[in-house]
Formats: structure tokens, C-alpha cells, sequence
């Protein structure tokens, strides 16, 4: 425990310093790649403090022609930290709106071209939405986690059908993202952070235009499937 609240208190600094940068970069180069970059190199050093190895695989899936919309499972904070300092390429989150509102880092994530949704007014949360496809349009990818929140034993839970219209209405891909470990390293509703290793699966991209909008229940039961076989054949390969 001594040394999980000694991973919190340096991981709060480094936070604050690197909001600190990315805010003063945002000043004077004010382009969204730029505080990508910056919100990469903390979500590294985030995951060395904590002693945590990511490994890819499948990063050939990965588009690099044309925007996606990664959609992972959720197992812990740290799956924020490895997608977005291990996966190829730049992308953008949809995030909750309360995150900010959080003094500097908040200012960090509008620079960074972020958008925040209100997860308790639909009508809001499609506003977001369409933001989301205005940077699609613009060539920026989009990472997401469909269950909406994370998962207290690792298993993955239903998903939100709100990013599966995001990609319908945008017409781009949707590359599932399998994360196995997190919950190992820092579970849901716990205070101790482990070193350990965490294993990232890209799959490949699935063409949204083979489905059209009546159909796209058997969309997001394609992806979620996807997602919880690389689960399953990790886990079942690692023993």
C-alpha cells in the first residue's frame, strides 16, 4: 500500500507537469498533434512510475490512410495509459465532461482537441457525437470504450450503442482493441497499483458500411465478440 500511495502522489505530479506543458505548448504551437504527442509521452511515464510493460500485437492492423474508431474493452485507469502510449498513430477521446473541469489538466484536453460528453443528457451526449464526426471528417481517429465504464472482474460487460452510430454516421472503420492485464496491474475500486505487464490486441478493421442502421445491434455483438475471443485465446495461450 506504501508503495501504491507513492505511485499516486508521483503520478499526481507528473500529471500537473505535464498539463502545465501541454497547456503552455497549446500557447504557442497551438496544433492538436503536438499535445497528442505530449499526452503520450505522460501516459509513458505514467506506466514506467508504476513498473508496467505494455506489448502490442496487431499493430499492422492499425489504419494509417484513412481515420478509424478504436473500440476496447475497459478493465482499469491504467488501459487509458497503455492505449494512448503504445498505440500507433494519433487519436482523439471522447470523454467525460467532468474530466474537464479538472483545473489544468481540463485545459490540457481541450488543447488537445479532445471531446466531452454528458453521459446523463442524451440529447448532449449527441451533440458530442456529432463533434466526434466533424473530426473524423477532419482525418482524426477516434478511441472509445464502448462499455462506458470499467469492469470490476475483467470480464466485458454489454456495449453502449452511442460510438457504433458515431461510426455509421462518420462511414469509418471500427478497430476492436482487446486490453488484458490492466485489471491485474490496478483493479476497479483499489488502491493498490502492481507492476505486471499489460497486453494490447488489435484486431482488424471492420467495414461499417456492410451494415446498415437496422442492423446495427449485430454490429456491436460483432465487435464485442471479437474483443472477448482475443480475451479468451490470450488468456488460454498464456497458460
Amino acid at each position: 500500500m506504501v508503495r501504491s500511495l507513492g505511485i499516486l502522489t508521483i503520478g499526481v505530479m507528473a500529471t500537473a507537469i505535464y498539463s502545465v506543458y501541454a497547456v503552455l505548448s497549446a500557447c504557442f504551437s497551438p496544433r492538436e498533434e503536438r499535445i497528442h504527442q505530449i499526452a503520450r509521452n505522460w501516459a509513458r511515464t505514467l506506466l514506467r512510475i508504476a513498473g508496467v510493460r505494455v506489448q502490442v500485437i496487431g499493430e499492422e492492423n492499425v489504419l494509417t490512410d484513412r481515420p478509424q474508431i478504436f473500440m476496447s474493452n475497459h478493465q482499469s485507469d491504467f488501459d487509458i495509459f497503455a492505449v494512448l502510449g503504445h498505440i500507433p498513430g494519433e487519436f482523439r477521446w471522447i470523454a467525460k465532461k467532468e474530466l474537464f473541469r479538472v483545473p489544468v489538466f481540463g485545459h490540457a484536453m481541450k488543447a488537445a482537441g479532445y471531446i466531452p460528453i454528458d453521459r446523463k443528457n442524451h440529447a448532449k451526449a449527441m451533440q458530442s457525437i456529432a463533434k466526434a464526426v466533424e473530426k473524423i471528417k477532419d482525418n482524426r481517429s477516434v478511441m472509445s470504450f464502448p462499455e462506458g465504464t470499467r469492469s470490476v472482474d475483467g470480464a466485458i460487460g454489454p456495449f453502449k450503442p452511442g460510438m457504433f452510430l458515431l461510426a455509421m454516421q462518420a462511414g469509418v472503420p471500427i478497430v476492436p482493441v482487446t486490453i488484458i492485464g490492466a485489471n491485474r496491474v490496478w483493479p476497479k475500486r483499489s488502491l493498490n497499483i502492481k507492476p505486471g505487464n499489460i497486453v494490447i490486441v488489435i484486431d482488424k478493421p471492420i467495414d461499417v458500411s456492410n451494415y446498415p442502421l437496422e442492423k446495427r445491434n449485430v454490429l456491436i455483438e460483432e465487435v464485442r465478440h471479437i474483443i472477448i475471443q482475443n480475451q479468451v485465446k490470450y488468456i488460454r495461450d498464456e497458460r
